[in-house]
């Protein structure tokens, strides 16, 4: 993702009254950019946000104090382990561990019960005096004004320190709260606050994947009835790929437009996106820091809470009576963002008959509305939408892949590489921006449809970037 400014959707209108010289709006093609942090925002406003977070969670928290998990083994071997080249046996400098982390805290655990002391204590009072630092402002505004849970690996309780009143903490080997709360955090490999139910060797995680408890089952429902997001964790963590395979199950399915996306520090190759889309229906968000996140979250926070009690009545009149979007609401582009939202708050499946008719009704109006006098906008907010329609559903073998391939060809053959009299460039250059964000199905479908039904020099360049 390209760093960028927050740019709040509000200032859609301000920024397209900007003319170039040649008569066309000047639009940031961020605008296309924030369609997922809308969603985000959408979902935390309605309380269906869950945050699922690792350990560069807590590093981002503790400005890097907490240690990664093998440093964390290392320091419990260089504090309370003396035999001579123990610690050189598990993580060798030079070559590969012999053994997996969890079953490298097994053998710790083993040497340290020769001394009467046990992996569970050491590892939690070596993360109980670590504090939260001073300089995540966006991160700290969030967690502490708003409603929203968190699935967490982690032992640590950095997140309800700076999360601050409300906040409840479930872990294994304390009662359950019955009350509500702002926050709620479920620690399913265990706390600080109970050391001996801490998930950390490898006896433990056999226990944990093996187990029906009240976390795993709690696990699974939360997953399922939110908007996730997950923090801190690298795609090829195997709690991660764990965790999910049964969320991929439900998302493939019922074909919810609730979503699960993956904030990435680093970039992340686009063999490596389209396999966990596929697999896991994982969006990611990469070369993205975790404060920089919650700037742009917050950004888009009030637009998403001006909008989200009435979207949910609209949306239901839209599919189940016979009202229709008006040409005012579908002019601004963050609607599109909104429909989409409300789809999955009121629980309906994008692959409804009656979300497809809808969704082909939505995208007829706005191509009609680019044919307006000065609705250059329009051009770009079409091929918005469609991009990101592509990210969120498979179109393929669906009843709406006929309606979306014309809105593509369309939006494709008005748009154009070079600075063309009566073609929009802002949108082709959406289409370049976002291509490899649409799913891999989609783009072979579409690049399939474009090749065989057009001859537009642009369009058969940009379905070429594969």
């Amino acid at each position: 993702m390209r760093k960028a400014m927050v740019i709040p959707y509000f200032w859609v209108e301000l920024t397209c009254r900007t003319k170039y010289p040649s008569g066309q709006p000047k639009v940031d093609l961020l605008e296309a950019e924030m369609s997922e942090y809308f969603e985000i925002a959408y979902a935390a406003v309605a309380k269906r946000l869950c945050f699922f977070t690792g350990t560069g969670f807590s590093k981002a928290l503790s400005d890097g104090s907490i240690p990664g998990w093998q440093e964390l083994l290392e320091n419990i071997c260089d504090t309370h382990i003396t035999k001579k080249g123990f610690k050189e046996t598990l993580f060798p400098e030079n070559s590969t561990n012999p053994l997996s982390l969890e079953e490298a805290a097994q053998v710790i655990n083993i040497e340290l019960a020769r001394t009467g002391k046990n992996i569970h204590d050491a590892i939690a009072e070596h993360i109980a005096v670590i504090e939260s630092a001073d300089d995540t402002p966006h991160t700290s505004k969030f967690l502490s004004e708003n409603d929203f849970r968190v699935v967490t690996t982690n032992y640590d309780k950095l997140l309800e320190t700076v999360a601050g009143e409300d906040c409840q903490t479930l872990t294994p080997g304390l009662p359950i709260p019955r009350s509500n709360s702002r926050v709620k955090t479920f620690h399913v490999h265990g706390s600080i606050d109970v050391p001996d139910r801490m998930v950390v060797t490898s006896d433990d995680y056999f226990h944990f994947m093996n187990s029906d408890s009240y976390f795993s089952r709690k696990l699974s429902t939360v997953l399922h009835e939110n908007t996730v997001v997950i923090l801190g964790y690298s795609l090829g963590d195997a709690n991660l790929k764990a965790i999910l395979s049964d969320y991929k199950g439900f998302v493939q399915s019922h074909r919810v437009s609730n979503s699960i996306f993956l904030v990435s520090r680093g970039p992340v190759d686009q063999t490596i996106i389209d396999y966990y889309s596929n697999c896991y229906g994982i969006r990611v968000i990469d070369e993205t820091e975790v404060e920089e996140f919650f700037q742009l979250l917050n950004g888009t926070l009030s637009e998403a809470k001006s909008c989200v009690e009435s979207s949910q009545v609209n949306i239901k009149k839209v599919l189940y009576s016979t009202h229709e979007f008006t040409d005012k609401f579908l002019r601004v582009e963050s609607s599109f963002y909104e429909i989409v939202s409300s789809i999955g708050a009121v629980g309906a499946s994008l692959d409804d008959t009656e979300v497809v008719e809808a969704f082909g009704k939505i995208v007829d109006a706005k191509r009609k509305l680019t044919r307006e006098d000065g609705a250059w906008s329009q051009y770009v907010h079409l091929a918005t939408w469609l991009t990101y329609l592509g990210t969120l559903v498979d179109v393929p073998g669906t009843s709406m892949e006929e309606a979306y391939l014309k809105a593509v060809q369309y939006s494709m053959e008005h748009s154009t590489k070079k600075q063309r009299l009566g073609y929009s460039w802002h949108a082709y250059g959406v289409w370049e921006s976002r291509w490899n964000s649409i799913s891999a199905p989609n783009r072979n479908m579409i690049a399939n449809f474009i090749e065989k039904h057009s001859g537009d020099g642009d369009a058969l360049r940009i379905v070429s970037k594969d």
